[in-house]
């Protein structure tokens, strides 16, 4: 373990780092490539943004791993690449940050859904996600962060997976919820209650939502699991929602709009607070900030 744990249990507050993919179109990542793949040909520029995020004050900073299931892979050609593509990400990571930050070993949706919505069976799902984890463990890594989930079935056999491979690392789980007038559900019709059980009994030890909403839904969201859970609760908010301008994509909530509803975040007991699609080192500075300024009253 490492310590992780400890400290969500008494009562300290992690801020963890920021948007990956945006950072990495801006340093050239073609639309529609293989994030993953610049750990092969790039990783020096892996290494430039953990240290930007660790200089920023994360302390919890996520490897470029969200696609790297072989099953994810595989659209890319890139299947046999999944050992290389894992181990090399933990080792940006830890190249560039110093030994007090936390390296959390991001792992997202295969993109292939479970019978009887899709082709895939779980027993092939699970496997994907135990070959992954292998490779990330074997490496080194302080936390396992299964994100922007949808299914609740795949998202259990993602956790299922990694507590397989190490019964003690610490397991964070997140999914994506969408308002609708009848409150919070995934796209596959998953309740913030029915995740958090679930979630839960499959062994996460941390639970919450990221990406797909604003910080304003997200405190929402945060309050709404807070009634369901007794687990730390882990909130990565998008900087609003995507819009066009010119032909870019822009997200409107500044580092300060995000930064002034932390104390409602802390109210809902979150424990790690950090940012998804279009948040910056700035965003994680001022949430850093927001927190120390809360705890200090």
């Amino acid at each position: 373990m490492s310590g992780l744990m400890e400290r969500l249990k008494s009562g300290e507050v992690l801020t963890a780092d920021g948007a990956m993919g945006s950072l990495l179109i801006e340093r050239g990542l073609p639309t529609g490539d293989c994030p993953e793949r610049w750990n092969l040909d790039h990783p020096e520029v892996l290494e430039e943004i953990a240290r930007l995020y660790a200089e920023a004050g994360a302390q919890i900073v996520q490897t470029n791993t969200f696609g790297g299931s072989p099953l994810k892979l595989s659209h890319y050609g890139l299947d046999i690449c999944t050992e290389q593509i894992n181990v090399t990400a933990v080792r940006a990571v830890r190249k560039a940050v110093s030994a007090d930050v936390l390296v959390s070993a991001s792992c997202g949706p295969t993109g292939r859904m479970l019978k009887p919505y899709g082709d895939v069976e779980p027993e092939e799902i699970s496997a994907a996600f135990e070959r992954q984890l292998k490779a990330i463990l074997a490496e080194g890594v302080d936390m396992i962060c299964i994100e922007t989930m949808m299914d609740l079935g795949e998202a259990t056999l993602a956790v299922q997976a990694a507590r397989s491979v190490s019964t003690t690392i610490p397991i964070a789980a997140t999914m994506t919820f969408d308002l609708t007038k009848h409150g919070f559900f995934t796209v596959m019709g998953v309740t913030i209650e029915q995740a958090a059980i679930a979630l839960a009994e499959a062994g996460a030890d941390i639970v919450g939502s990221n990406c797909g909403n604003g910080i304003d839904n997200m405190v929402a969201i945060a309050e709404e699991f807070h009634k369901h859970s007794n687990q730390p609760i882990l909130i990565q908010s998008n900087a609003g929602l995507p819009e066009m301008v010119d032909n870019q994509i822009v997200y409107r909530e500044t580092p300060e709009f995000m930064a002034a509803r932390v104390p409602r975040l802390l109210e809902s007991g979150v424990g790690i607070i950090g940012g998804c699609c279009g948040t910056t080192p700035a965003h994680i500075t001022a949430l850093r900030t927001a927190i120390k300024q809360h705890r200090t009253g």
